[in-house]
């Protein structure tokens, strides 16, 4: 097994998750103490900006769609946990509030993020339900964005 060129040197990572398409890194690091989530596009080494995250740490359990259009995480507001994904594309962000009370745990965006699969912590006991985003977010495919949009949007 080979190292992929244009390795991280950051020492302290964690949660790695790879867009489909092999070009975009989430990972979560240290940021003056706090769990903070952070994009890389593997093909220059640059960090990309992310609109949304840059408060409610700390940070946890990225996914991203194929592209990379779409980044899904665990954040905290308050003394609550919550799903949040954002769209790179719009700028949009969009918050899964949970009902009953339930706290999202870990996550797992689909590659073309109409669906998510959370892991749930429910009155003690552990449950993964899986959420219908079609009616919410547009699809991301392979080769679609770039077709219907220039990549240096999601570079900004």
């Amino acid at each position: 097994m080979e190292r992929a060129p244009g390795g991280l040197l950051q020492r302290s990572q964690q949660d790695p998750a790879i867009s489909g398409n092999g070009e975009r890194l989430a990972v979560i690091v240290d940021q003056r103490g706090r769990p903070t989530v952070q994009l890389r596009d593997l093909r220059n080494g640059k960090i990309l900006p992310l609109r949304h995250f840059s408060r409610h740490q700390p940070h946890s359990s990225p996914s991203l769609s194929w592209n990379g259009r779409y980044l899904a995480l665990i954040t905290q507001r308050g003394n609550r946990r919550l799903a949040i994904i954002e769209d790179r594309l719009s700028g949009k962000a969009h918050p899964l509030p949970l009902p009953g009370g339930r706290d999202p745990v870990r996550l797992s965006l689909s590659p073309d993020a109409r669906q998510i699969a959370l892991q749930v912590a429910d009155q003690g006991q552990w449950r993964v339900e899986i959420f219908d985003l079609s009616q919410t977010l547009e699809s991301d495919r392979p080769g679609g964005l770039r077709q219907s949009t220039p990549s240096t949007e999601l570079q900004r």
